[in-house]
């Protein structure tokens, strides 16, 4: 009767830890999926505010404005969380270079309108790198328990998957803007 026992309370404790574990990886996939929401919401509202700056910017530099327009025509086409990122990387490069061809152009700069939107636009890339932030290291917290043990066990077994980081491209970003004319 005694080695039921404590079969029974053996069998209950390892319940009770894969439990836990798996309720452990419900709530940090949940905020994996909420930080890129958040982060989405940020994105969405620089695309939002692009088409204002592009059309402010066609009479002074057509070439880049042109540019800008087919990099954001790609985020339309993007499916998936990877493709999304990809897309964005891209688009905050032409922004860049949008100003930075912007500097050239003294009636540009001059412009109300377009100062208010680079204004705008700056604040929300802060609030976007802010959100990159949060969600690599909400990212980075998940695909650690999902790869360490004991819990690597459980997310194995329901199938938690490894998520992708949103990283610098490191051929763009990293360099110093190239303007030529």
């Amino acid at each position: 009767m005694m080695k039921w026992i404590i079969i029974l309370i053996i069998v209950v404790v390892i319940v009770l830890i894969v439990i836990s574990a798996y309720n452990k990886l419900i709530r940090m996939r949940n905020k994996v999926d909420e930080s890129y929401a958040t982060m989405d919401v940020y994105l969405k509202k620089r695309f939002d505010l692009i088409p204002n700056l592009v059309a402010t910017v066609k009479g002074y530099a057509k070439h880049e404005a042109d540019t800008l327009e087919k990099v954001v025509a790609q985020r339309g086409n993007a499916h998936g969380t990877g493709e999304i990122l990809d897309s964005e990387r891209a688009i905050t490069g032409a922004i860049r270079n949008l100003f930075a061809v912007a500097e050239s152009y003294p009636d540009l700069k001059a412009n109300q309108n377009f100062m208010d939107l680079q204004g705008q636009l700056k604040k929300v890339e802060e609030d976007i790198a802010n959100a990159r932030k949060y969600y690599n290291a909400v990212v980075r917290e998940y695909n650690d328990a999902i790869m360490t043990v004991p819990t690597n066990i459980i997310a194995g077994l329901f199938h938690f998957e490894k998520r992708q980081m949103f990283e610098v491209d490191n051929e763009n970003e990293r360099q110093n803007v190239k303007v030529e004319f």
